[in-house]
């Protein structure tokens, strides 16, 4: 018995029907995915970081976006919605889209465990491609632990930290800022399963 071909989607038909949808998909090379909801950790988390980015770039000609703003990789066509970016300068978007950017300079992923690893690898391996981009932070959902990747310029190698310590006080240098995480965890109860 033969497989049924898989349908495939044009990025045209994706915004159309991510447009009437109730729920965030990805779509990449034509192709699907709907995204899983969060836990209270991821909120409270997510929240925290656009807080904490929000007060630290007060001053600098950055914007932070939540998780409803949707970001387009065009060098490999990927459409996702990141949990928090940061556009430093002028605010690109994909062509006749007012809701799709193109440049982020930060991006900040909270890891749960069904995504921890596309995040780290294969999602990375996509926003690598955004030439704007300079700081990939993940932040953990079920322990205190980050990883920040980051690189000077496009052509520069990306370099990785991680951090455990609630203390330590990230540097995000792209952005001109910096967040503690202790901050980032702040009202977060690790302990709920």
């Amino acid at each position: 018995m033969a497989l049924a071909a898989k349908k495939l989607y044009t990025p045209e038909e994706y915004l159309a029907m991510e447009q009437a949808a109730d729920h965030k998909s990805e779509y990449f090379q034509g192709e699907i995915f709907a995204m899983a909801g969060g836990t209270a950790n991821h909120s409270m988390i997510t929240g925290n970081c656009i807080a904490e980015l929000n007060f630290a770039l007060k001053a600098k000609p950055c914007r932070v976006f939540e998780s409803n703003m949707r970001l387009l990789v065009e060098r490999n066509g990927l459409y996702t919605y990141p949990a928090v970016m940061v556009v430093c300068g002028k605010v690109e978007f994909a062509p006749k889209r007012n809701d799709t950017i193109t440049n982020p300079t930060l991006i900040v992923e909270v890891l749960s465990p069904a995504t921890r690893e596309y995040d780290r690898v294969k999602k990375f391996a996509l926003y690598k491609r955004i030439d704007a981009l300079r700081e990939y932070l993940l932040v953990d959902s079920e322990q205190v632990h980050a990883t920040h990747f980051r690189r000077a310029d496009v052509s520069a190698p990306w370099t990785i930290e991680m951090y455990e310590e609630p203390s330590t006080l990230l540097d995000l240098d792209s952005v001109g800022g910096s967040i503690s995480l202790a901050q980032i965890y702040a009202k977060v109860d690790l302990d709920a399963k």
